[in-house]
């Protein structure tokens, strides 16, 4: 068996939740094709998306991560191109599919929990998530998965200070602490900067502003098809 951690002391194993224990990103996906219907009077479905990406990225400073502010830089982006002249049903809409996605159900991805209970004998296991914090909670509490977590962060960002605060936390090294999530930008590539282990798991749908382009290799790093191949890697 190939075990790409027998000469390491990981402790801790962190996973991202969003795309990496659950689905979330299709909910995403189809509301907003959702929302380039309701505004294809004023521009085509691209060019709107452009748009809301980019208002999207404007905002993660005062909305960050979440459902939240999702709706409201969709609001923001339908009076943008429409130079204000949407009417207020538009706007309720938008209220209401925002709302939609906030009460989809948790659809566990394959395997996450055989995993998750494997692991737990053997390390302590982490949530470590971008996202608003009680949307973050109601998902975890109706995944049913709490149980298996040492400790839950919810971060506003995940930089490499991110990392180093929830490794103090942790009371471990950075060599101590494995990273499992579907975003090379915001899950691994952060930790392997600071001396920590990285698994990517790519899910087939993600955030623009997640995707990046590289051919990343180290030492510290191994990408998988599905969430299974950790047991089979972790000694």
């Amino acid at each position: 068996m190939n075990r790409l951690y027998t000469n390491t002391n990981i402790k801790v194993i962190a996973f991202d939740a969003d795309d990496t224990l659950w689905v979330n990103e299709p909910y995403f996906r189809r509301t907003e094709e959702k929302f380039y219907a309701l505004l294809e009077g004023f521009l085509t479905g691209h060019n709107i998306e452009r748009e809301l990406l980019k208002t999207e990225i404007g905002n993660l400073a005062l909305y960050g991560y979440g459902v939240k502010g999702f709706i409201l830089s969709m609001i923001e982006t339908a009076l943008k191109v429409s130079d204000k002249k949407i009417n207020i049903d538009i706007v309720e809409r938008i209220i209401q599919m925002g709302k939609e996605v906030l009460e989809e159900p948790i659809e566990l991805l394959d395997d996450t929990e055989q995993v998750l209970s494997a692991l737990k004998p053997h390390f302590r296991l982490v949530v470590a998530t971008k996202g608003d914090l009680l949307d973050q909670q109601r998902k975890l509490h109706k995944s049913g998965l709490g149980h298996y977590f040492h400790h839950i962060e919810v971060m506003s960002e995940k930089a490499e200070d991110d990392y180093l605060k929830l490794i103090k936390r942790l009371d471990i090294k950075p060599e101590e602490f494995l990273m499992i999530g579907n975003s090379l930008k915001s899950d691994i590539l952060p930790v392997i900067k600071i001396g920590g282990h990285g698994i990517h798991i790519p899910f087939h749908t993600t955030w623009a502003h997640e995707v990046v382009d590289t051919n990343f290799e180290h030492p510290n790093f191994k990408s998988a098809d599905k969430i299974m191949e950790v047991l089979e890697w972790i000694g």
